[in-house]
């Protein structure tokens, strides 16, 4: 079977990679030069986090990530599942409770636990929640790791093609067009819309984290990722608008101020960069598949890009490889069903 799909972000590699390891045969056409800072995926966290999201997510998120997970733990060598640590001021554990009981697979830690796992943070929190089973890798080495993969698997891209108005309202040669531009889909996907977030990368030789700290904080949530080389990626925020390239004063400052808020350090750490993009969502920030005729979309993957894509590209391969009418045309599909 032919499949083309339309965008090299982590939702188009993940539907490559679905239907490559089905012995289709794929094309991966994308107006950019692969996976860069023009897609989402590239300002991501990395965090593969599907017990902690479901404190604001629907089940359904964690049902994909434990999915998605087996997914990326098999081929990227930067994965590491070393667990996510929550953590919260003293003032702020009544929202650490509240945390837990919106979440699953945690181990309360107390502060000895605490130094334990993060000795950098050792006599800062008293109390925090411990998911042990949790992940995360550095997104701009998966996203040419997972480029080679797909070149072994015979993929080919078509990398720098700039695309006519036309081309989407001429029928696809191929058997299927998997359609993953996320908010360039906007005019055929009525719904979708934008969610912005800002990121910030900084670097510290003061301070070691070998865990994704999340900070319940009053106003902003944060999370820290830790890379290599002593750099932290600190983020993100969630606001309704598709502004693309300009991060606000207010996000920026409440990002540092609760990055300075976990350890002090951090306000000697320098700043690398400040990322923006928007992502794409529906109204109810799940992934959605919608079918019309050849032309698959798959988008909407809100914040949890990693977490779902995976998981929902198998899915777009078993529904477009059936041939038994489970997913007629124009129809759509969450994965609930």
């Amino acid at each position: 079977m032919r499949i083309e799909i339309i965008g090299s972000g982590i939702v188009g590699l993940s539907c490559a990679a679905a239907f490559a390891e089905r012995c289709c045969e794929v094309t991966v056409i994308s107006d950019s030069d692969g996976p860069d800072a023009s897609c989402c995926s590239w300002w991501a966290g990395g965090m593969l986090s599907p017990w902690c999201e479901m404190e604001s997510a629907e089940p359904l998120i964690g049902e994909l990530g434990v999915v998605s997970m087996a997914f990326w733990s098999r081929f990227t060598s930067t994965y590491r599942q070393k667990g996510t640590l929550v953590v919260a001021s003293p003032r702020d554990v009544p929202d650490l409770k509240r945390f837990g009981r919106r979440t699953q697979n945690w181990e309360q830690v107390k502060e000895d636990q605490i130094a334990s796992l993060e000795p950098d943070l050792a006599g800062r929190f008293t109390t925090g929640l411990y998911y042990p089973e949790e992940a995360h890798f550095d997104p701009r080495e998966v996203l040419p790791e997972l480029v080679a993969y797909l070149k072994e698997k015979g993929v080919t891209f078509q990398f720098n093609k700039k695309l006519p108005d036309a081309f989407f309202k001429n029928p696809t040669p191929a058997d299927f067009r998997i359609d993953c531009r996320g908010l360039a889909a906007k005019e055929d996907l009525k719904d979708l819309r934008g969610v912005k977030g800002e990121m910030v990368l900084i670097q510290s030789n003061e301070i070691t984290l070998s865990h994704p700290v999340r900070l319940l904080h009053p106003r902003i949530p944060l999370y820290i990722v830790p890379r290599n080389d002593g750099v932290f990626m600190v983020g993100a925020t969630m606001i309704e608008n598709e502004e693309r390239s300009r991060a606000s004063v207010r996000s920026v400052l409440e990002l540092l101020s609760a990055a300075y808020a976990l350890h002090p350090a951090f306000g000697e750490a320098e700043i690398l960069e400040i990322g923006v993009d928007a992502r794409p969502a529906f109204p109810d920030n799940l992934p959605r598949i919608i079918q019309k005729g050849k032309t698959i979309h798959l988008n909407g993957m809100y914040r949890h890009g990693y977490l779902a894509a995976p998981a929902m590209a198998k899915k777009v391969a078993e529904l477009a490889l059936s041939g038994n009418g489970n997913f007629p045309p124009s129809s759509s599909y969450t994965g609930n069903s």
